[in-house]
């Protein structure tokens, strides 16, 4: 689906949740939208009226020819019928396979080249795997789908960046999924993720720790020592400017210096951060995925679905960044 410039396409996450009513909000603030939108075509329908969001919503059929004739004054958007009816706030598991499709849907658009990147709206995890699928995250998803064995997550809040080893799991297992190999390749991939993305030549990157005090010299933990140290040093070796491992208490403050990005450990040891920083503008980025995906940095709100008071701020955000990445490509 192109024209002069290919769209984004977006795809409206759970139903139930806000991500529908933020794309109709936008699609209504553009008057003519640039982006498609993946979702069941009579749900957007209702929910615009529902909202008295005054936008014409054009159904596309998922077999159409891969031209995209935009709309004057309308969102088009891509219909994938969910089976069970949709209740705000109410999420159903037996639309969950619906939603991967509209997912995969979008990636085959993506990967063609009929869109020119992927803007992800939340998905609630466990309402996926309630419905027997194992879904850990979006990320997780679309590398599974794509053949990628190792994408990488970077949160992005204004000029602070913020990359994870490890993404969702336990933190029990963040210890034992921390390997020279697995750290090897998500520095390597973040490198070239913020060379090729963000027009950094020569990106400095801080390396947190694992452990409290980046284990303090061994009496909290080896982790640091063992692994992480020897792989930094490997870089340096190699020319990277990237320093490490920093105890993570240090490297989100001034003292840490000058940097173009942190790489936390795990989830919850950098997003925090960079929430506090930046929420409602936040954007999460995959490196690694052969096409741009972006996403928002909150999750599907549903106390304030089909109320019209959730803030469009963060979706704004990650499509302003997908344009700016896909125009770079």
């Amino acid at each position: 689906m192109i024209r002069n410039s290919k769209p984004l396409v977006v795809t409206a996450g759970e139903p139930a949740g806000i991500g529908p009513e933020l794309c109709l909000a936008i699609a209504a603030q553009q008057g003519s939208p640039d982006f498609i939108v993946v979702s069941d075509v009579h749900l957007m329908r209702e929910r615009a009226q529902q909202l008295d969001i005054g936008i014409q919503i054009n159904c596309l059929a998922s077999g159409e020819p891969d031209v995209w004739q935009p709309s004057s004054g309308a969102l088009d958007v891509l219909d994938v019928p969910f089976p069970a009816a949709v209740e705000c706030g109410k999420p159903d598991p037996a639309n969950a396979r619906a939603l991967l499709e509209g997912l995969r849907l979008a990636v085959h658009g993506c990967r063609n080249g009929g869109f020119s990147a992927l803007v992800t709206a939340p998905l609630a995890k466990y309402v996926i795997s309630d419905a027997g699928i194992p879904f850990t995250g979006h990320t997780e998803f679309l590398a599974e789908i794509c053949a990628v064995r190792l994408p990488v997550m970077l949160l992005v809040a204004g000029d602070m960046r913020v990359a994870l080893a490890t993404t969702h799991m336990p933190l029990r297992d963040v210890p034992d999924a921390l390997t020279a190999t697995g750290l090897r390749d998500v520095i390597t991939i973040l490198i070239a993720g913020l060379k090729s993305c963000f027009g950094i030549d020569a990106p400095e990157i801080l390396v947190c720790g694992l452990n409290p005090h980046a284990g303090d010299s061994g009496h909290l933990g080896h982790e640091d020592g063992d692994v992480i140290a020897p792989i930094v040093r490997e870089f340096r070796e190699s020319g990277a400017n990237i320093r490490g491992p920093i105890p993570a208490d240090t490297a989100f403050t001034p003292a840490a210096g000058h940097h173009d990005a942190i790489l936390a450990m795990y989830h919850d040891q950098g997003l925090p951060v960079l929430k506090y920083a930046g929420f409602g503008h936040a954007v999460n980025v995959t490196l690694g995925l052969p096409f741009v995906r972006t996403s928002v940095d909150h999750g599907t709100a549903f106390d304030l679905a089909g109320t019209g008071t959730a803030d469009t701020g963060s979706l704004l955000a990650a499509m302003d960044l997908a344009k700016k990445i896909a125009g770079r490509s």
